[in-house]
C-alpha cells in the first residue's frame, strides 16, 4: 500500500499490469498478488476488490518497543492495560498456559526453552496488541473474501527492536489460540536488513536466532519465515535456504526499480544523469520512512562518471539507498515518470535480460541448497 501511494498506482492498476504480463509471456502455472504491509480494513477492501490473494498484515504500530528495556513492575502496567476483552483472555489464564518451558523442534533437531515470567510479562506488553489488531484484521479480512480462499502474513519486521524467541512463542501461541490461520510470519532479526543491499550484522548470529525462530515455526505450524526488505541479501540466503529449506518466504520490491534504473543508465544516459541527481536532493527527506544509513557524501561523485560507466553506481551500497528510496519521488514527477516508462518500454528486453540476471542471483543458493537436500 505505502509502494502503491509512492508510485501513483492503486492496487487493481497493478493486478492488472502483473495479469497482462503473465499473458505476455505466457505463463501457465499458478500466481498470485500480495497485498503487502496493510494496516486498516480500508486497505483489506481495495485489495479484496481487486483479487489479490494474500495478505500481510502490518501491526507495527501497535507495537510497544518500550517494553523492550522496561523495568518489570512499568511491564506489569503495561499487561495490565492491554485489550483482554479483545484478547478473549486475561493475564493470569496467560501467565498459566505460556509461562513453562516449551519443546521446540525442526529439522535441526529439538531444544527446551524456558518463558520465564519476566520474558513473558515482556512479550505480552510488547506484542499484546499487535495480536490484538491482527485478529481484528483477519476477522475482517475473512468477512471480506467470503467464499474465496486466501493466505495470511504477520509482519513486526519493521519495529524498532527484535523479536525475541520468546515474543515468537508468545506470537504464535495467541494467534493459533484465536483462530488466526497463516502460512508466514516476518519477525524483527537481528541485524539490519536496509533496502537493497546485503544483510549488515553478524553472520553467525543470525544463523544461531534464524534456527530458533525455525524452530518456533515448526512447532507452531509449520509456516515460513519471511524475509522483508529481503533483496540483495546474498549473504543470508545460503543460510536461510540451508535452515528452513522451502520454509522461507522471500520478499523483493525495490531493487526491480533498481534494475529498471541499470537499464535506463545503459539507454538513456541523460535522464539517469538527471534521476540521479534529484535523488540526491530528495534523500534527506524521503529516507526517514525507511531503515537506510547510506550517507551522500559516500556516494561517487556523478559528475566524474563517464555515461558508460553510469550502471557501476547500482553496484555502490550508498547509491543503492538513495536510488532506492527516493522512487516515489522520481515516479511522481512530472520531468520524470513518462521518460522513465517511455525508456523501459523502448527497452523491454533489456530490462528483462538484468531482472533476469539479477533473480537468479537471488534464487541460485534456495536452488542449491535445494538439490544438496535431494529435493
Amino acid at each position: 500500500i505505502r509502494d502503491n501511494t509512492r508510485t501513483g498506482r492503486n492496487p487493481q492498476e497493478v493486478q492488472e499490469d502483473a495479469l497482462w504480463g503473465v499473458l505476455q509471456e505466457g505463463w501457465r502455472d499458478g500466481f498470485g498478488a500480495d497485498a503487502d504491509h496493510l494496516k486498516t480494513t480500508e486497505d483489506i477492501d481495495v485489495c479484496a476488490a481487486a483479487g489479490y490473494t494474500f495478505y500481510t498484515i502490518d501491526p507495527s504500530a501497535h507495537v510497544d518497543n518500550a517494553a523492550n528495556t522496561a523495568p518489570v513492575a512499568e511491564l506489569r502496567d503495561k499487561c495490565a492495560a492491554l485489550p483482554w476483552a479483545e484478547l478473549g483472555t486475561s493475564w493470569d489464564d496467560t501467565q498459566a498456559r505460556l509461562q513453562k518451558t516449551f519443546d521446540l523442534g525442526g529439522d535441526l533437531g529439538t531444544f527446551k526453552f524456558a518463558l520465564d515470567e519476566d520474558a513473558l510479562l515482556r512479550a505480552a506488553a510488547k506484542y499484546g496488541r499487535v495480536i490484538a489488531h491482527t485478529v481484528k484484521m483477519y476477522r475482517y479480512l475473512e468477512t471480506a473474501m467470503g467464499a474465496r480462499d486466501f493466505e495470511l502474513e504477520m509482519s513486526v519486521d519493521e519495529s524498532d527492536t527484535v523479536t525475541t524467541v520468546a515474543e515468537h512463542i508468545y506470537i504464535a501461541n495467541e494467534l493459533r489460540r484465536l483462530g488466526v490461520k497463516w502460512v508466514s510470519l516476518a519477525p524483527r532479526y537481528v541485524g539490519d536488513f536496509e533496502k537493497g543491499v546485503d544483510y549488515l550484522g553478524d553472520l553467525g548470529e543470525f544463523e544461531k536466532s534464524f534456527a530458533q525462530h525455525f524452530a518456533v515455526s515448526q512447532t507452531y505450524g509449520p509456516y515460513k519465515l519471511s524475509l522483508h526488505s529481503g533483496s540483495d541479501k546474498f549473504s543470508v540466503y545460503p543460510i536461510a535456504a540451508r535452515v528452513a529449506g522451502e520454509f522461507v518466504h522471500l520478499k523483493t520490491a525495490g531493487t526491480s526499480y533498481l534494475e529498471s534504473l541499470r537499464a535506463i543508465g545503459k539507454h538513456n544516459a541523460s535522464l539517469f544523469r538527471a534521476i540521479t541527481a534529484f535523488a540526491v536532493e530528495r534523500y534527506p527527506t524521503d529516507r526517514a520512512t525507511y531503515h537506510v544509513s547510506a550517507q551522500v557524501e559516500k556516494m561517487p561523485a556523478l559528475a566524474s562518471l563517464a555515461d558508460d560507466q553510469l550502471m557501476t553506481l547500482l553496484d555502490d551500497f550508498h547509491a543503492r539507498e538513495i536510488l532506492h528510496v527516493t522512487f516515489g519521488s522520481v515516479l511522481h514527477h512530472a520531468d520524470f515518470r513518462e521518460p522513465f516508462f517511455a525508456t523501459l518500454r523502448e527497452n523491454e528486453e533489456t530490462y528483462a535480460e538484468m531482472l533476469e540476471i539479477h533473480f537468479g542471483k537471488h534464487f541460485a543458493p534456495f536452488d542449491a541448497a535445494a538439490q544438496a537436500a535431494g529435493d
